[in-house]
């Protein structure tokens, strides 16, 4: 026998009526509200459209006036690293002329020395601490300042090329990282709502803990700038300075070249006339040699020109002395026959006497000949030496003002 089923429980008909009033009302409450929503939704989406297009042009208004800031300060900096370049090659051709007056100072110092050394040379009297040594001396000493002012210009110079190098290091790099901000902000000005190359990004809308404020990036530049300009003033200063110690040291070093000059030229010219008052002497000397010489030779013959007078004396006496008996009178011949003997002994005598005066004055004529003549050597090998070595090299010697 079959089951029966049991009927779900049957709603009345005012049930069913409450129940289909209740389903419009939520229906259309919630049409109402959906309305409502959509209207809001309309409203929101117009009211944040303009606020991010507002955003957006106040953004790229900023990015501009930030392009704007970028691009004065590169120019500023691109300008204080333009005059600091050229600053820095104008010290670097000083530079080079110190170096190249370094080098021309070599030489002259050497001539100086060499001719202090050739001039050791000298011998005898002529070896005399002159004017001339002294000049030399006082240019060895004045070139020796020079270079040492100048290695120390120089040394100063390396210095300040190293310090511009180093402002135009700063100079560069702010220059590169400005030219880099350009290109990425510029490329951010260029972005558009729907450019091909956007992409989300988690985590960039952030303030770096980096980053500085725009008061600090400007003063870091204005630094750069500053420390630059500075070394630039710096540098010129230093040029100028520098061209006044070519100049002068050029200056001290002609000034006393000259000095040497006049005193190895005035020195020449004593030794000259010295050597040519000496070689005067020495002609006479010679010719009075030679004219002792033949007095000696004249004397000696006159002393022998007695002999045969002292010799007819004498044996006349002596004949005489033969004489017979009462014939053996001191008569005026006898008396006159002693008194020659006497008169060529002592003429004998006295030209014997003068015979010997004579050669010892010949002894010193012939000394006097070999000393004037030894002098003249001297003087000969001293002009040689400051005339032919000494101011001979001199010639080359050549200062400029670099």
């Amino acid at each position: 026998m079959a089951k029966l089923v049991q009927a779900p429980p049957k709603f009345t008909h005012p049930e069913w009526n409450v129940s289909n009033q209740m389903k419009y009302a939520n229906a259309e409450a919630e049409r109402s509200a959906a309305e409502r929503l959509i209207e809001e939704s309309k409203r929101l989406d117009d009211d944040t459209r303009a606020k991010t297009r507002k955003t957006q042009r106040d953004v790229n208004k900023k990015l501009d006036q930030r392009l704007d800031d970028i691009k004065y300060w590169e120019t500023e900096v691109n300008d204080k690293l333009d005059e600091l370049k050229v600053e820095t090659d104008n010290l670097l051709a000083f530079r080079t002329r110190v170096e190249k007056a370094l080098e021309g100072c070599r030489e002259p110092l050497h001539i100086a020395q060499q001719c202090l050394i050739n001039r050791q040379k000298r011998i005898g009297i002529d070896l005399v601490h002159d004017d001339a040594e002294r000049e030399l001396l006082k240019e060895v000493e004045v070139i020796q300042g020079s270079m040492a002012l100048l290695e120390r210009t120089r040394e100063q110079a390396t210095e300040q090329i190293r310090l511009n190098r180093k402002a135009k290091y700063n100079l560069e790099k702010d220059l590169a990282d400005k030219f880099a901000a350009l290109s990425i902000d510029g490329h951010n000005k260029e972005l558009k709502n729907y450019s091909a190359e956007l992409h989300f990004k988690d985590g960039v809308a952030k303030i770096d803990a980096n980053s500085v404020t725009p008061q600090s990036w400007e003063s870091f530049s204005n630094k750069n700038i500053e420390d630059a300009e500075k070394q630039r003033h710096n540098s010129v200063g230093l040029r100028t300075l520098m061209d006044g110690i070519l100049q002068s040291t050029a200056n001290d070093m002609n000034k006393q070249k000259e000095s040497v000059d006049i005193a190895l030229n005035r020195r020449i010219d004593e030794t000259r006339d010295s050597k040519e008052k000496l070689e005067d002497h020495l002609s006479k000397v010679v010719k009075q040699i030679q004219e002792m010489e033949d007095n000696i030779s004249r004397l000696t013959k006159a002393i022998e020109d007695k002999q045969n007078p002292m010799m007819l004396n004498q044996t006349r006496l002596e004949n005489r002395s033969y004489r017979p008996n009462v014939e053996l009178c001191s008569d005026a011949v006898q008396y006159r026959l002693v008194q020659e003997v006497t008169e060529i002994g002592v003429s004998v005598a006295q030209l014997q006497e003068r015979l010997a005066q004579s050669q010892e004055s010949l002894k010193g004529l012939v000394r006097r000949q070999l000393d004037l003549e030894e002098d003249i050597k001297v003087k000969a090998n001293t002009l040689f030496i400051d005339e032919t070595e000494c101011m001979g090299m001199r010639k080359s010697i050549s200062i400029q003002a670099y």
